[in-house]
């Protein structure tokens, strides 16, 4: 359903063509038909690729491509049997990479419905939240500041409505709309100034919109083809792994060329010697890592949503590994966003909620102002009651209806007409009301701002001037509230005879009546005292950024451990008077912001940043998306979070928690080390393959492996322990070490030394073995070598868990799908060795006893190696 001219329609002529109450909105019946009939609200993806083209995908891979053209060689030149086993190894090695890349691509396409934007509708009456995708033409959408616009729609309702439009028009400058037409004919998208169109971003206001057009029927649908998709995100260790693996490949065809020169030389066959340096190049280079590293990312994003955590970027998964300091925002975050109001202040009356008597004059006019001021909803859902708003509204909402005050009701007996939306810097919310054929304004907001518009106060239902005197009582009941951890709202009035022009703060919000002052608690989390206790043996600095007093931040901050006796808190107004150069010098000394903008943010985003230091900082209003921007991790909240906070974010709270923030950074550490786990088995036991082949053919001896061997070890047994190791349980301790520097070498610590003595020991093992079974025969040496070299590999994969941890303090079994993986790994091992077709074409060898004795006794060695080089690295660590 596209119409050009609905811009220019009235109101009437919509509501007749969409047939819709523009009051009701639509019933869900009438919804669930519309759906039917236009489709979801959703732009055509881009098409998938087949099956099929992301198998053929699989052989793109330089090595494997290597692969083919050597059994090509083999077949040209008569030997069948290897060019068969090459092709199938390949093949199994593609069908393992789909299947991988199916998982990964599946996680990813999960964390992407999870954050499947939400809008308010008006369906039956009630204002309900529902999928965008489930937008039909005909749906009232309720828009308010933060939102995404989810359909193209006509304004039926505006208050300071400010919609970005860059996406659509260019015009980078929020533009201002209303509900009427505009004059002309012809009229160009950005200047239709009563419609709003699909992915803009409302930046100020409120508004309520019919929607017209929905999908590809949007004025953005038109040009959906022109969008791209996103391109897949690489992380900075796969970037790094990707440049590893060039360097290997390098290497290895240089090696690959000395060896067959080498054998060349020595008079071998040329075709034999060709085969050995196919299989070196197949042993130098981890194939399977990338695909690993992938499945591990996808694997970790995974276990972190089960904890709350939605990452939105892969990288992010990477960079909460090396978090150093976590900034929160203090209301839901550390606290369990439960206000409930427990003291209403009138003057010289500070009462606790249940002692209220709403009979007199100024009580129930503090809470009518705190129903009408305020945007809050509660609805009837599946007979259940169901609030949708800001926290701190919805506990006034809530008052104000135990107390038999009604939202509905009085809205409807006090129509609202205009308002000035609650904004950060303002700190205030006003609404005007119809009010004895006058009007009057509702105000609310931060108590000292508030005090200062107010010239009046009500005192015994008479209205008298507000003097010092009653200012210094206001301001101590203001600070004894503060002082118990209270959020406290001043609340005042004013009656008008007329609207003026512009409902600004200069027009409306001066010269009110202070009514009084309402005090909420939100308490405490439990859970966040001990994430503190975490975060700081993990040498992270958590920090509270809060728009609230410092009295009451502080409080609350020391409850909760996060200011100790060597941190202070600082407020919005001196941050505003200090240097970049001195908060940059000072930002350690500092635990609590108090009184703080979503601007300063930013400020104390850079000033630790300038430090050296990775930054994690929550935020879920407009205003903090530039913060969540800058810092390294950028968390938005998933429940009071707004959609354009949520856009700029790397990852999602959905519960809202700051224990989530350190679950995740433990997450993170954990994906990190496992993929230094994989990386570690998988580069020993390569270099382990290339020790014993290059000392053999150095030593003019026959080749202890041959290329389906090697083929076999490293394409199809390697991989089961290499991915199990990347679902490693954590490290008890692994909360108790400083963030990991993101400079530093993936290699640091002793792993590059370790893989190197490691590969050493087992090439060792492997050629001593096969020299051992050579008195026997050729066959059986090979055979003694290829057990031995894939037992080692096994027994490698427990020792790598960890590089200064005893094997039996992890604990064997403590990782079930490494057991399994090795399990399955052996038996695939077994098979070509007992079974007699595949022991034929692997040229194979059957073991007696004693040959087994000696296999399991090598195998052995590098894990009792292993370990014990731990224990001397722990000695010298003393």
């Amino acid at each position: 359903m596209q119409n050009k001219d609905i811009y220019k329609k009235n109101i009437q002529e919509l509501i007749n063509e969409y047939n819709v109450n523009i009051t009701n909105g639509l019933s869900y019946e009438e919804a669930k038909k519309k759906l039917e009939i236009y489709g979801s609200n959703e732009l055509k993806a881009k098409e998938e690729e087949t099956l099929l083209k992301k198998f053929l995908n699989q052989f793109k891979d330089f090595m494997v491509i290597i692969l083919i053209i050597a059994a090509s060689i083999s077949g040209f030149v008569g030997e069948i049997k290897d060019t068969l086993i090459i092709i199938i190894v390949v093949f199994l090695n593609a069908i393992l990479g789909l299947v991988q890349e199916n998982k990964a691509e599946k996680s990813l396409e999960a964390l992407k419905n999870m954050t499947t934007p939400l809008s308010k509708v008006v369906r039956s009456n009630n204002i309900i939240q529902i999928k965008s995708s489930e937008i039909v033409p005909g749906d009232i959408v309720v828009l308010e500041s933060g939102d995404y616009v989810p359909a193209d729609g006509r304004i039926l309702e505006a208050s300071s409505l400010k919609i970005e439009e860059s996406a659509l028009t260019g015009e980078s400058l929020p533009v201002s709309k209303e509900k009427e037409i505009p004059e002309g004919d012809n009229v160009p998208l950005g200047d239709r100034k009563n419609m709003v169109f699909s992915t803009s971003m409302v930046t100020n206001g409120r508004a309520k919109v019919l929607v017209t057009n929905t999908g590809m029927d949007t004025e953005i649908g038109k040009i959906a083809e022109m969008l791209e998709a996103q391109e897949k995100i690489k992380t900075p260790l796969q970037h790094k792994l990707e440049e590893l693996g060039k360097w290997l490949g390098v290497i290895a065809l240089s090696v690959c060329i000395v060896i067959f020169l080498i054998g060349f030389f020595q008079g071998r066959p040329a075709l034999d010697m060709f085969m050995l340096a196919v299989s070196l190049a197949v042993a130098a280079i981890p194939e399977g890592l990338p695909a690993i590293v992938t499945i591990v990312l996808s694997l970790g994003v995974q276990r972190m949503i089960k904890r709350h955590a939605i990452i939105r970027r892969l990288p992010a998964v990477e960079t909460l590994g090396t978090a150093s300091v976590i900034c929160s925002d203090k209301t839901g975050t550390l606290t369990q966003n439960k206000m409930t109001v427990t003291k209403l202040y009138t003057y010289d009356d500070l009462s606790d909620i249940e002692n209220i008597n709403d009979e007199i004059f100024e009580k129930r006019l503090a809470l009518e102002i705190g129903l009408l001021c305020n945007d809050a909803t509660i609805s009837q859902e599946n007979g259940k009651k169901k609030a949708i708003g800001d926290p701190t509204e919805i506990a006034l909402v809530v008052l104000a209806h135990q107390k038999g005050i009604l939202k509905k009701e009085l809205e409807t007996a006090m129509k609202r007409i205009d308002e000035i939306p609650f904004d950060s810097d303002r700190k205030l919310m006003s609404t005007i009301h119809v009010h004895n054929s006058e009007y009057r304004v509702y105000t609310k907001g931060a108590p000292d701002i508030l005090l200062e518009r107010c010239n009046k106060i009500l005192i015994d239902n008479e209205i008298v001037d507000l003097t010092q005197k009653e200012k210094h009582k206001i301001s101590a009941a203001n600070e004894q509230m503060a002082n118990n951890a209270l959020r406290v709202l001043a609340l005042a009035y004013k009656d008008i005879s007329y609207i003026p022009d512009e409902v600004i703060t200069d027009t409306i919000e001066n010269n009110l009546i202070f009514v009084g002052l309402s005090g909420m608690i939100d308490p405490p989390r439990e859970e966040v005292k001990i994430a503190v206790e975490k975060c700081k043996r993990a040498g992270i600095k958590p920090v509270m950024i809060t728009g609230d007093y410092m009295l009451t931040a502080m409080t609350i901050a020391k409850e909760l451990g996060v200011l100790d006796e060597n941190s202070m808190g600082i407020e919005g107004k001196e941050l505003d008077n200090m240097s970049d150069q001195d908060l940059s010098k000072n930002i350690e000394k500092y635990s609590v912001y108090a009184r703080v903008s979503p601007e300063h943010k930013v400020k104390i985003v850079e000033a630790w940043q300038s430090k050296g230091k990775i930054v994690a900082m929550t935020g879920d209003g407009v205003n903090d998306a530039p913060s969540l921007k800058r810092a390294n991790i950028g968390c938005s909240m998933g429940i009071t979070g707004t959609d354009v906070s949520k856009e700029a974010s790397d990852m999602i709270l959905t519960d809202d928690n700051f224990s989530t923030i350190v679950s995740a950074v433990e997450e993170g550490r954990n994906i990190y080390e496992n993929i230094k786990k994989s990386i570690h088995y998988l580069l020993s036991c390569n270099i382990g393959e290339i020790v014993t082949l290059f000392t053999a053919l150095l030593f003019n001896l026959p080749s202890p492996l041959i290329p389906i061997h090697i083929l076999w070890v490293n394409l199809v047994t390697d991989s089961f322990p290499a991915l199990s190791l990347g679902i490693d349980p954590p490290e008890p301790d692994i909360m108790n070490k400083k963030p990991r520097d993101p400079n530093e070498s993936i290699f640091a610590g002793g792993l590059g030394i370790s893989i190197a003595i490691k590969g050493l020991i087992i090439g060792a093992v492997t050629l001593i073995a096969f020299l051992t079974g050579r008195n026997f025969s050729l066959e059986v040496g090979r055979t003694m070598a290829f057990l031995t070299l894939s037992f080692s590999q096994f027994g490698n994969s427990l020792s790598v868990r960890s590089l200064d941890k005893s094997l039996f303090k992890i604990g064997i079994f403590s990782n079930k799908y490494l057991i399994g993986a090795i399990l399955l790994s052996s038996s695939l091992m077994l098979s070509v060795v007992l079974i007699p077709l595949l022991r034929n074409i692997f040229d194979l060898a059957l073991l007696n006893f004693y040959q087994w004795i000696y296999v399991i006794g090598f195998s052995l060695i590098p894990i009792t190696t292993g370990e014990i080089l731990k224990l001397i690295r722990n000695i010298f660590k003393k």
